[in-house]
């Protein structure tokens, strides 16, 4: 049976058409585009893994190498078995940093452009011949079908198309957070396709040729060496260095690592894939061997790895070959459109970019996507070149191997990105140029020798030491020079600061936070100062997108926000031109200083928000360590005092619950925030009072919106002071006395009304006098006929009502007035506080039975609340008098020391005993009997006195009388009465 070239071809152009319908059916977002997201699209999309290699090669390789053909899907599958030690810690770093190559993840780690000139260079070369594999197993196929020779011109138009529909497929966004999720669909739908038709080959196989399992075991036992040639190879074939070299391509090969990573749609999903992607190759491999006895039981006059095409001719139906030529084509293509997409990409990045950057006023997306799509068709065509080179016979899986000998050459460079923060540029670079000259020695020159490019009559150096295993040889030698090389020059250079950071993001898990001072003030001067290097479109575009990605407005002022903004903008462009092209651009125009510099805050946010999205993964003492470090902090978060903690440049690292509730300020502001730059008025009161040598501040009144409040605050250096004087940290406690002194408020004025109950008695006798007076005058008015004597006695009377006036005026004013929260402090004359307090003492009956005496200095003044004085000596006075026996002495001494003001209060009563000195300041404690005091007059007196920085001394004993001595600062203390309007 044979086929028309046209039709074949034609139905090849038919399939790429129906991926091209479900690609921009995803992109359009029809019902389908829901199953892009699911954890099985990913990983059948994964299977751009298997290529024409196994679809072909593989039976000619179990043919040759017997078992060992499964070696080729073992690393693969130990590959996936470790993900969570090996594929996702890259995705993290790809995920986090942009990465879409594994260029970009070198150049990243190893902070070198040149590495990632190198790799990308080395992965072009190294691809080259699988590429060439893909078109030359099309165009060879085609032949086996139309049984006729294939021109050069059926390669060059299946490049031409494969070219259009891959930059259909795959070249449609240039930004990494785009996924290109219709490339995504259409892989999966083409691994689906060859698993289908490799399944329907192996089954007409088993059942059409070998005639099902009692065929199968009958022509086996008729036949017992198609078994032992599966043994023989695997005592003594290269197993263990085809494992390797399949491992390291399993994530490293380009198209392996861009569907893998930079086409991770969900994280998830990698998963899913640890256990589905082995599971595909399982069942890929399970129709090699049927495929391969049929086409030995048949005869055919075929090269093994053609079988899979070479038996269907035998069922008689086109169906099956069709089917069978649609399974190749899909796997060939599927290779080639991913593997150009992320070729090129690191072309752009790594080659083109770094020697030819546009202009700013051009518009760099569409640069980049043109420029990509040319370099799609650059190495289509490279391929196509290298594949007319290789006219003469070469096996499919040798083009492979030379291509996953050139692939392990990074995994040295994987070491030092994910175990060995030791590894530096110098060394990688070494290793990987040692590999690669191996792999062109060992390889590479013999291929093109047998192929007639190169003299074959050139000798060959390694002919006698290579035997007939090639691969081990040059596996074992290429890599044992690459890894000499990179640990040794690695071990003699030293990491520079920028790689160390690089290297503790890697193999540490610890993502680097924003470092550096911007010279920025705001996002419109870093678009600005962006825009002078990438255009004002791009620089708009991209400041925008790392606003919304990270939730900010464009009135975000905070320093360490607009560096986070500047690390996010960063991360995006990395995307775009590559990790060291877009630090260059960004370290240009928006930071200056040290970027090493970081401020405390910025490393702690970012250390949480990690261990945050990590908690999952931690395992063992980290485990423990952290729940620990969780418990602690949320202690530290719940306290009921306020806590804000600053770090060494006074910036926010510490903001609890209780500090936003107090404040109103939330903790995603305060964080990261200068302290001087929060809302008033906390900015100006916690700045200033960090900036002070006292460790506290007691009763600090703030005026916030209608209300008042009061607080006490207490401060402490954190780690002491390093030799350069400068602070490592500070903490300050924020205690709420509001409701304390509102209540020590409401127990003042119970204890004036107290004090006017117990003046009332003596009012009413003060009172009664003038009274009578009044009386007698108003009687005699009645009968007085001289008007100059009705005169005086109008004059008296009036004199007897301004009398109990004052009276009545003094007991209200004392009732009312000298609340200990608020109250106007002005200048006042301490000795005529006294002599009112005097006035109302003497109203009362224990003020009348003693003398009381004042001797005062009138100059001794001072600033403060006339009521709240006359409060604290009526209270000390009474007190005095209480403790006094009938006719005894009461005297109020007031004078001056210094800049200080003295009051004294001395009485010869019955006195206190020295084990009460300390509680006589305590609510509610009183020395009088039950009903005759209410504990709260001493304790009144002290709040006063302290709320106006002043000091108080007991001097006493029983029998000696009692001495009480109080210091009040005769101007206002700085730190008593600050109002501070919110």
């Amino acid at each position: 049976m044979t086929f028309e070239l046209g039709p074949l071809y034609a139905a090849a152009v038919a399939y790429l058409g129906l991926l091209f319908l479900i690609a921009w059916a995803v992109e359009r977002g029809l019902p389908v585009a829901r199953l892009v997201r699911h954890p099985a699209t990913y990983v059948l999309s994964l299977g751009v893994y298997a290529t024409t290699w196994t679809y072909y090669g593989s039976v000619g390789f179990a043919q040759s190498q017997g078992y060992n053909f499964l070696t080729i899907y073992l690393g693969a599958t130990l590959a996936f078995l470790l993900t969570p030690y090996l594929l996702a810690p890259i995705l993290r770093l790809t995920r986090e940093y942009q990465l879409t190559s594994v260029a970009d993840l070198f150049a990243f780690r190893y902070r070198s452009q040149l590495a990632g000139v190198l790799t990308t260079v080395f992965m072009i070369a190294g691809v080259l011949p699988y590429i060439a594999l893909q078109i030359r197993a099309v165009t060879e196929s085609l032949r086996i079908l139309t049984q006729e020779a294939t021109s050069a011109e059926v390669g060059f138009g299946f490049c031409l198309t494969l070219t259009l529909f891959a930059i259909l497929f795959g070249a449609r966004h240039v930004h990494p957070r785009d996924k290109h999720e219709g490339l995504v669909a259409a892989i999966a739908f083409e691994s689906v396709v060859k698993l289908v038709a490799l399944m329907a080959v192996g089954l007409f196989a088993y059942l059409g040729v070998l005639g099902g399992g009692d065929g199968l075991w009958a022509w086996l036992a008729a036949h017992p060496q198609a078994l032992a040639r599966l043994y023989e190879p695997v005592r003594d074939g290269p197993w263990s260095a085809l494992v390797l070299l399949s491992f390291a391509a399993a994530f490293l090969l380009p198209r392996q690592f861009h569907m893998a990573f930079a086409e991770n749609i969900e994280p998830r999903a990698l998963r899913a894939a640890a256990w589905g992607f082995p599971l595909y190759l399982l069942l890929l491999n399970l129709p090699i061997l049927p495929v391969l006895w049929a086409g030995q039981r048949l005869g055919l006059d075929l090269d093994p790895d053609y079988y899979v095409l070479g038996i269907t001719l035998a069922s008689g139906s086109p169906l099956l070959p069709a089917l069978a030529f649609v399974g190749g084509v899909s796997a060939a293509s599927a290779m080639m459109i991913v593997t150009t997409l992320a070729l090129a990409a690191m072309a752009m990045n790594h080659l083109l970019l770094p020697a030819s950057y546009p202009d700013p006023r051009l518009d760099i997306y569409r640069w980049l996507l043109w420029g990509r799509r040319l370099l799609i068709g650059v190495i289509i065509f490279a391929g196509y070149v290298f594949s007319l080179l290789l006219e003469q016979h070469q096996g499919l899986v040798r083009l492979g191997l030379v291509s996953f000998v050139a692939v392990a050459q990074l995994l040295p460079g994987v070491v030092g990105v994910l175990l060995w923060p030791r590894a530096t540029r110098a060394g990688f670079v070494a290793g990987l140029a040692g590999g690669a000259a191996a792999w062109l020695v060992l390889l590479v020159l013999p291929l093109l020798r047998s192929s007639g490019v190169l003299d074959a009559a050139a000798p060959s150096l390694w002919a006698g030491l290579v035997g007939d295993d090639p691969w081990s040889f040059a596996t074992f030698w290429s890599l044992a020079l690459n890894t000499a090389l990179f640990v040794g020059v690695s071990l003699v250079t030293r990491p520079s600061p920028e790689e160390q950071d690089a290297a503790n993001a890697c193999a540490r898990h610890i993502l680097l936070p924003p470092g550096g001072r911007l010279t920025a003030g705001s996002p419109a001067q870093l678009r600005e100062q962006l825009a002078a290097v990438v255009g004002a479109a791009t620089a708009r575009k991209e400041v925008g997108r790392a606003l919304r990605e990270l939730g900010m407005g464009e009135d975000e002022r905070r320093p360490t926000e607009l560096r986070r903004l500047r690390d996010r903008i960063e991360r995006n462009l990395s995307g775009l031109v590559g990790p060291q092209l877009a630090r260059m651009i960004l370290d240009r125009p928006a930071l200056v200083a040290d970027p090493a510099h970081r401020a405390l805050a910025d490393g702690m946010r970012f250390i949480e928000e990690r261990l945050e999205e990590s908690r999952a993964q931690l395992q063992g003492l980290a485990a423990e360590l952290d729940a620990l470090r969780r418990y602690h902090r949320q202690i530290l978060y719940e306290l009921p005092l306020g806590v804000c903690a600053l770090g060494p440049r006074d910036e926010v690292v510490i903001w609890n619950l209780a500090m936003e509730l107090v404040s109103g300020i939330d903790r995603t502001t305060a964080l990261a925030t200068p302290v001087a730059d929060l809302p008033a008025p906390w900015g100006g009161l916690l700045a200033s009072f960090a900036a002070t040598p006292e460790q506290h501040r007691h009763k600090q009144r703030l005026a916030i919106g209608s209300g008042e409040r009061w607080f006490n605050l207490h401060k402490a250096a954190l780690g002491g002071e390093p030799a350069g004087g400068t602070r490592r940290g500070l903490v300050i406690l924020v205690e709420d006395l509001t409701e304390m002194q509102r209540l020590e408020a409401e127990l003042a004025h119970s204890e004036r009304l107290a004090s006017v109950g117990r003046l009332a008695a003596g009012v009413a006798h003060e009172i009664g006098n003038p009274v009578t007076a009044i009386a007698c005058l108003a009687q005699n008015l009645l009968e007085e006929d001289d008007p100059e004597a009705a005169r005086e006695a109008a004059r008296e009377i009036l004199a007897q009502t301004r009398r109990i006036s004052d009276i009545v005026q003094s007991l209200v004013s004392f009732a009312h007035g000298g609340s200990t929260v608020r109250g106007r402090r002005e200048r006042v004359r301490l000795a005529a506080c006294a002599e009112e307090a005097l006035r109302l003492v003497r109203l009362s009956h224990a003020g009348r039975r003693v003398q009381c005496r004042l001797e005062a200095d009138p100059a001794a003044e001072l600033v403060a609340d006339a009521r709240q004085m006359v409060q604290v000596l009526v209270n000390l006075l009474t007190n005095a008098c209480d403790a006094s026996e009938p006719g005894g002495e009461v005297v109020v001494r007031i004078g001056r020391r210094g800049g200080d003001v003295l009051l004294e209060v001395a009485d010869r009563g019955c006195g206190i005993p020295e084990d009460l000195h300390e509680r006589i300041f305590e609510p509610f404690f009183t020395t009088k009997e039950p009903g005759q005091g209410t504990g709260l007059g001493l304790p009144l007196v002290y709040s006063i006195v302290r709320a106006h920085g002043g000091q108080i001394q007991l001097e006493s004993r029983p029998g000696a009388g009692t001495r009480v001595r109080v210091t009040l600062p005769g101007e206002a203390p700085a730190l008593a009465s600050p109002v501070t309007e919110a």
